[in-house]
């Protein structure tokens, strides 16, 4: 949805992106809360989908 921002929270690694993203369908929380459209994700959490495949 954007360019990457810097991670400036007390818990991020150092030099660590959030990112945008956009859900295909509605996402719910771990506490059910949502329905969410989109979120920032922090990059460690984040895998390309070649990474998946395999």
């Amino acid at each position: 949805m954007g360019a990457p921002e810097p991670g400036e929270h007390v818990q991020s690694h150092s030099g660590e992106l959030l990112y945008w993203v956009t859900f295909d369908t509605p996402q719910y929380d771990s506490d059910g809360c949502g329905p969410y459209r989109k979120a920032q994700i922090w990059s460690r959490y984040l895998r390309a989908e070649s990474d998946l495949a395999s």
